[in-house]
C-alpha cells in the first residue's frame, strides 16, 4: 500500500507522508483488528510471555491468572488495541480518530494506550 501511494504521488514527500499518516495508520490498525493481530501472534502468545521480564503494568494485563475470571479464555481484545504506535510514531490526532472509529474505540477501556 505505502509504494502504491509513493506511486500516485500520495506520499511522495515528507510532507504528503505526514499529511496521510493518519489514514495510513487507521487502515493499517483496522486490518490488524479484523485479523486479531495475527502478525503479532505469529511470534507473541500470551501463554508464553515472560512476566517477570515485562514492567508491573504489562505482567498485570498480560498475566494468564486474569483469565481465569474469564472462564479460562483469553482477553477479547487483540495486541492492536494497546500497542498502537509500537513500530511507528502516533500520527496527530489519532486518539480522537479511534474513539470515532466502531471498529476499533475501546469503550470499555479507560486506560491509555502504550
Amino acid at each position: 500500500n505505502e509504494i502504491f501511494h509513493k506511486i500516485l504521488g500520495t506520499i511522495n514527500t515528507p510532507e504528503k507522508f505526514e499529511a496521510y499518516r493518519l489514514t495510513m495508520a487507521m487502515s493499517e490498525w483496522r486490518r490488524m483488528k479484523s485479523t486479531d493481530s495475527r502478525e503479532c501472534r505469529n511470534c507473541h502468545q500470551f501463554r508464553s510471555m515472560d512476566l517477570d521480564k515485562q514492567d508491573e503494568r504489562s505482567a498485570e494485563r498480560h498475566d494468564p491468572h486474569v483469565w481465569e475470571e474469564l472462564d479460562g479464555k483469553e482477553p477479547s481484545k487483540t495486541c492492536i488495541d494497546c500497542h498502537k504506535g509500537i513500530a511507528h510514531h502516533l500520527p496527530e490526532g489519532w486518539e480522537e480518530a479511534v474513539d470515532n472509529d466502531p471498529l476499533l474505540a475501546n469503550k470499555d477501556d479507560s486506560e491509555g494506550e502504550e
